[in-house]
């Protein structure tokens, strides 16, 4: 499937049958050499690893634009291309490494480069990728070594788009937000089910992303795509996530998490292509399919550049005017309503065997191809609805909270002196934990009672202003209620604790008191006492009726600290 080239510019990849993929050093020395024998690539560091790995992004621009001022100077459109975030699906570095050489040494594919510029992160997680084993995939067919899913600190760096924990992902966002790529490519390797497609696709066309890029994503862009790399012998598809993990309970194609690459590029009014090829195919059919994608991806770019730059700046703008100005509101949880379209699927024949050893049913598949129509859940509904606030207001204390707002180049400004405002709150109730931590974070769940008051903002208070082209972002960290908020993701969770108590002794002659002195709250207490017989059977929870109603209690327990502006 490649032009013969010499020994020089052969491929680890090729040089070993296409049966291994380089390590970070033999995989960097790749890419330098495109640095030293042509004048279009220059290699940066944009971070460091927990181990200490530098991570490296390889700039590919014919007018040697090698920085984002210059980028968008040239008006061209900038293409980000990630691979290794999850190391052991790594055949987009090779399938990288193959295209540059078409592109800039046999320059047959020479035009591509005439109205893009390319951006590769050759590894993300480059402390994963030096975790080398044949054995860190066992659902996988090659290549003889791979690398392991999370990095160093053993986490997952695509769930950390939006909270950014870790190194690697602050190191993204820096790069992301600097250059601001019009369009991203983040190539992967699912497993499950076994089925006929050599590659699926994630692509993000629900209500969290601006209206006129996905009707470019679905008129334009993918019919052209799924023509293209099909004539090349691939045979394409959705992601495949099944519903009830199984093929005839009918695929989920609901909207992405910011959490995860896809989701993330949504809220920053962007499109992300999802490369998923399968981990049961050859690792060579892997890397030539995630080149077929790369290729025709970038060859529609290079020909509707000017488009999708227009779109992209459309949807900074109509965001802002659709929330703020429109007051539109702004669909903060999203889930699907049940509804499907029917889909086609190239499968293989199954049957469900009984397994001794785990004593439940196994399905196994055959090599026997099949189509079979199934469900394709595609439809979501907004669970929350809010209007966007003018302004969230972030007490000065709260500096980690701050350093994320930085990694996603969100501005803000600081109180200089202090002001009396009329704010909106959140007041927590109903809070549990989750049994398990999740990415090391223990996640609450709640609820959220919004009220508002005049409070007293000290100086030193962070202001983050909405009107910004990141508001989808700014929305997603700072509203509680959102999937991926700061909230969710357990940065507040010391605000649900309660720091001071009232042992009985005190708290009961208090109470008398109370009682004798405010009707009000004395019949509150007893109808309480006749309509919640678990109420009435917990003397722990009769006292402490009182104790929430005494001016001993923390007013600020289960309460948000982040406050909404509603009004400039």
């Amino acid at each position: 499937m490649q032009r013969n080239t010499s020994n020089y510019w052969q491929t680890h990849f090729e040089k070993s049958n296409q049966l291994e993929s380089p390590d970070y050093e033999n995989t960097l020395s790749y890419f330098q050499k495109f640095a030293d024998k042509t004048q279009y690539v220059n290699i940066e560091t944009i971070g460091s690893t927990p181990q200490g790995r530098e991570l490296k992004v390889v700039v590919v621009s014919k007018d040697k634009a090698f920085t984002p001022k210059l980028a968008k100077k040239s008006g061209k459109a900038i293409v980000l291309i990630q691979n290794g975030i999850h190391p052991g699906e790594i055949e987009g570095k090779d399938a990288c490494m193959l295209l540059l050489r078409e592109i800039l040494i046999t320059k047959e594919k020479e035009h591509l480069l005439d109205n893009i510029i390319l951006l590769i992160i050759p590894v993300l997680n480059v402390d994963g990728h030096e975790r080398l084993s044949p054995f860190n995939r066992p659902n996988q067919n090659g290549p003889k070594k791979m690398g392991w899913r999370t990095n160093a600190l053993n986490l997952n760096l695509n769930r950390d788009y939006l909270k950014a924990d870790t190194p690697e992902i602050r190191s993204f966002l820096k790069l992301f937000n600097e250059w601001l790529p019009d369009f991203m490519i983040d190539n992967h390797t699912t497993n499950g089910a076994d089925y006929q497609y050599h590659v699926t696709y994630g692509i993000e066309t629900h209500q969290n992303i601006d209206k006129g890029l996905v009707n470019w994503i679905e008129r334009d862009y993918l019919p052209y795509l799924i023509e293209r790399v099909e004539a090349d012998g691939f045979i394409v598809g959705p992601y495949m996530e099944f519903k009830a993990g199984t093929i005839e309970s009918g695929i989920l194609d609901l909207p992405a998490p910011p959490r995860l690459s896809h989701g993330y590029c949504a809220r920053q009014n962007r499109v992300c292509l999802l490369v998923e090829t399968h981990s049961l195919k050859p690792f060579a059919n892997r890397v030539y399919s995630t080149k077929s994608m790369m290729e025709h991806t970038i060859s529609f770019l290079n020909d509707h550049y000017g488009k999708i730059v227009s779109l992209n700046h459309h949807a900074d703008k109509h965001t802002i005017k659709y929330y703020l100005t429109d007051k539109k509101k702004f669909p903060l949880v999203l889930t699907g309503n049940g509804k499907f379209d029917k889909y086609l699927f190239k499968g293989f024949e199954w049957y469900d065997e009984h397994s001794e050893v785990s004593g439940y049913t196994v399905r196994k598949y055959t090599n026997k191809p099949i189509e079979i129509e199934i469900p394709i859940f595609n439809k979501a509904n907004s669970l929350k609805k809010i209007f966007v606030p003018q302004a969230y207001i972030i007490p000065a204390q709260f500096t980690d909270i701050i350093e994320v707002i930085k990694s996603h180049r969100i501005k803000y400004k600081v109180l200089t002196a202090a002001k009396r405002l009329k704010v909106e709150k959140y007041k927590f109730s109903n809070i549990k934990f989750s049994s398990y931590p999740y990415e090391g974070r223990q996640l609450p769940s709640f609820n959220a009672e919004s009220f508002t008051e005049q409070c007293d903002v000290p100086a030193g208070s962070f202001i983050v202003y909405t009107n910004q082209r990141q508001l989808r972002v700014i929305v997603n960290l700072l509203e509680p209620e959102a999937p991926d908020s700061f909230v969710n993701w357990g940065f507040f969770n010391s605000f649900f604790e309660r720091k001071e108590y009232a042992e009985a002794y005190v708290m009961e002659p208090y109470a008398k008191k109370m009682l004798k002195e405010d009707p009000q709250l004395k019949s509150e207490f007893y109808k309480k006492l006749n309509d919640d017989e678990s109420f009435k059977n917990n003397a722990g929870e009769r006292l402490d009726f009182f104790y929430k109603h005494s001016p001993f209690y923390d007013k600020v327990e289960n309460v948000y600290p982040v406050l909404r502006i509603l009004s400039a």
